[in-house]
C-alpha cells in the first residue's frame, strides 16, 4: 500500500509539472503553478518561508518522500530505473556514502549561490535540471504531436488546435546542457538507481540532514529476517545493508521497494523499531535451515519472452525523423514570399545591456534568484523569452523581439516564476515599468536607404513614446525619421518587432541594468 500512494502521488506531481513546461496555450499553469512553487530551492529563493518549513517538517515526520513525490528528476530517475529493472531484477547493491563528494558538492552550491554564480546553481538544481529537459526536448516532441494534429483537423474543417513554431532561436546551448544531462542521468539511473540524488543532488543532501531523525522510518525486524539480501539487491539507493540488518537513512527516499520485495515480511515502515533483535538459538537454526529464495527458475522464461517482444526502437526513430523532417520543410516554406522572392530572417540587435522581463526588478536580482528552470521562457506567448548563452548569463532568461514583442496586457512570466527572480507585476504596473529604451540606428533605416515613406514604430508603440520628425530639422519636406522619447518607452520592443529593415532592425531596444517606474 505505502508503494502504492507513492507512485500514484509521485505520477499526478510527475505529470503536472510536466504540464506545466511542455504546455504552450496557457491552461495549465492556471491549475498547476503551485507544483512548481513547493519545490524547495526555488521556495528557499522565493523566501516562501511556509513552503520550505512545510517541507522540513514533512522530511522530519516521513524521511525523504520530498525526493521520490514531489521533484521531477527524482521521480524522472524512478522511471528509469523501473525500466532497468524489469530488463534486469535483483540488480543493486549495498554501497557506502560517499560523504565526501556529497558534502563537497554541496559547499560548491552554496559558495555559488552566495556569490551569485547562477550558472553553477542552475547546473546542479535538480528542480532546474528537469525544467531545461522537459523545455528543450519534451516540450518541441509536444509542439510536433501538436501541429500534426492541426494539420489533420485543417483537413476536416476544424479548428479545434493551430500550428505553432517547434523551435526558438538561441536555445541551442541550453539544449546541449540538456542532453548532456539525460545522457548522464540514464545509465545512471539504469544500472545505480539514485546515485545522483545521493551523490551531486545539494537539496538532498540539504534534506538528509533530517531524514536522519524522521519519525517513520524502514526499519528491520530481524526475528523474521533471513538475511536474503533481496532488499538489498531492490534498493535503488543503495542504502540496505542486509548483514547488519541497518538502514542508512540519509539515502533512504521511502520509496517501497525494499518492503515490496521482502519475502518474509521483515521490512516495515513505522515509527517504532521490530522485535527485538535478540531470537533464540531454535528460531536461528530454524532461519538457517529454511532454502533461501531463487529467481533462476523464472529467468528462462523472461528471457525468452523478451526475446519474442518486437524491436520498436528502429521504427520510434524513423518516425521521429520523419516528423522532424516534415517540420523542417514547413519552416523552409515559410521563408519565401509567395514563391518569388527570399525574406530575409530578422538578426539579434547586440545590447550593450541584456533585457530582463518586467516583474525582475533588476538583473542582479535575476542574477542571484534565478535558477534556470525554463519555466517562464516555455510559458511566454509571444516568444520573446529564451535562454541566454551568454556565459555570464547562462540559461538565465533574457529577452530579444525577432519573433514577436513584450505585449503590457501578458504577465505570465511572473505569475509562473517560483523563485521570486520574477516578481508578481499587475498589466498596469508593467504598462508603468521601464525595462530599457529604443534606439533608432540611422544607417539601417529603410526611410533614408530606399528612400520610402515607412512609420511602423510609430503607428505600434503602445505608449507614444516614437514620433516622426523630419530627418533635416531645417528642411520640412525631408524624409521622415523616428524620435524616441526616451521617458515614455518601456522597452516592449513592439517597434524593434515591427520594423521592416533586414537582417537588423533599425530601431532596437537597450536594457537597463536596474527598471524605472514611470
Amino acid at each position: 500500500m505505502l508503494k502504492k500512494i507513492r507512485t500514484i502521488l509521485a505520477l499526478v506531481m510527475f505529470i503536472g509539472i510536466t504540464l506545466l513546461f511542455v504546455d504552450f496555450t496557457g491552461t495549465a499553469h492556471v491549475w498547476l503553478s503551485w507544483m512548481a512553487k513547493v519545490q524547495f530551492l526555488p521556495a528557499v529563493l522565493a523566501l516562501n518561508l511556509l513552503v520550505v518549513v512545510a517541507l522540513v517538517v514533512l522530511t522530519l515526520v516521513f524521511g525523504r518522500i520530498y525526493c521520490s513525490v514531489i521533484c521531477p528528476l527524482g521521480v524522472f530517475q524512478d522511471a528509469i530505473a523501473w525500466m532497468g529493472k524489469r530488463a534486469k531484477k535483483n540488480r543493486y547493491s549495498y554501497s557506502r556514502a560517499l560523504s565526501w563528494l556529497r558534502y563537497t558538492v554541496l559547499g560548491v552550491f552554496i559558495v555559488a549561490l552566495l556569490a551569485g554564480i547562477g550558472s553553477i546553481v542552475q547546473l546542479l538544481a535538480p528542480y532546474s535540471a528537469y525544467g531545461r529537459i522537459a523545455t528543450t526536448i519534451f516540450q518541441p516532441l509536444w509542439k510536433l504531436c501538436n501541429n500534426g494534429l492541426a494539420a489533420i483537423a485543417e483537413r476536416i474543417d476544424s479548428y479545434a488546435f493551430y500550428s505553432v513554431d517547434v523551435l526558438v532561436p538561441s536555445i541551442g546551448l541550453v539544449l546541449v546542457i540538456a542532453v548532456l544531462t539525460v545522457l548522464v542521468l540514464i545509465p545512471l539511473a539504469w544500472n545505480n538507481g539514485r546515485t545522483y540524488c545521493n551523490t551531486i543532488c545539494p537539496v538532498g543532501t540539504v534534506l538528509s540532514f533530517f531524514a536522519r531523525f524522521s519519525l517513520f522510518k524502514i526499519r528491520f525486524d530481524k526475528d523474521k529476517c533471513r538475511n536474503c539480501s533481496l532488499c538489498s539487491k531492490n534498493c535503488k539507493a543503495a542504502c540496505i545493508d542486509f548483514k547488519s540488518h541497518s538502514v542508512d537513512y540519509s539515502r533512504c527516499v521511502a520509496c517501497g521497494d525494499c518492503i515490496e520485495s521482502c519475502k518474509f515480511g521483515a521490512l516495515h515502515y513505522a515509527m517504532k523499531p521490530g522485535n527485538p533483535s535478540s531470537s533464540s538459538p531454535a528460531k536461528a537454526s530454524s532461519h538457517a535451515s529454511e532454502p533461501r529464495p531463487t529467481n533462476a527458475s523464472s529467468e528462462p522464461a523472461q528471457s525468452s519472452a523478451a526475446a519474442d517482444k518486437p524491436d520498436t526502437s528502429r521504427r520510434s526513430f524513423l518516425l521521429a525523423t520523419g516528423l522532424i523532417a516534415t517540420s523542417a520543410l514547413v519552416q523552409e516554406k515559410k521563408k519565401v514570399d509567395g514563391g518569388l522572392a527570399e525574406i530575409k530572417e530578422k538578426a539579434i540587435p547586440k545590447r550593450q545591456t541584456p533585457l530582463t522581463p518586467p516583474g525582475s526588478l533588476s538583473a542582479r536580482n535575476m542574477q542571484t534568484r534565478c535558477t534556470g528552470c525554463q519555466l517562464c521562457v516555455s510559458e511566454c506567448p509571444n516568444q520573446v523569452l529564451r535562454p541566454s548563452n551568454d556565459l555570464m548569463h547562462l540559461m538565465m532568461p533574457t529577452m530579444s523581439y525577432e519573433l514577436g514583442y513584450c505585449r503590457p496586457e501578458c504577465n505570465r512570466c511572473s505569475e509562473v516564476c517560483p523563485a521570486g527572480a520574477i516578481k508578481p507585476i499587475s498589466h498596469e504596473d508593467k504598462a508603468s515599468t521601464q525595462i530599457g529604451h529604443a534606439v533608432w540606428i540611422k544607417k539601417n533605416c529603410l526611410v533614408l536607404t530606399d528612400g520610402v515613406d515607412c512609420g511602423n514604430c510609430e503607428r505600434h508603440c503602445p505608449t507614444g513614446a516614437i514620433e516622426m520628425v523630419p530627418s533635416n530639422p531645417d528642411d520640412d519636406e525631408s524624409p521622415f525619421v523616428p524620435a524616441v522619447n526616451e521617458s515614455r518607452c518601456i522597452g516592449c520592443g513592439a517597434c524593434e518587432n515591427l520594423c521592416p529593415a533586414r537582417p537588423f532592425p533599425a530601431i532596437y531596444v537597450e536594457g537597463h541594468e536596474v527598471h524605472r517606474e514611470m
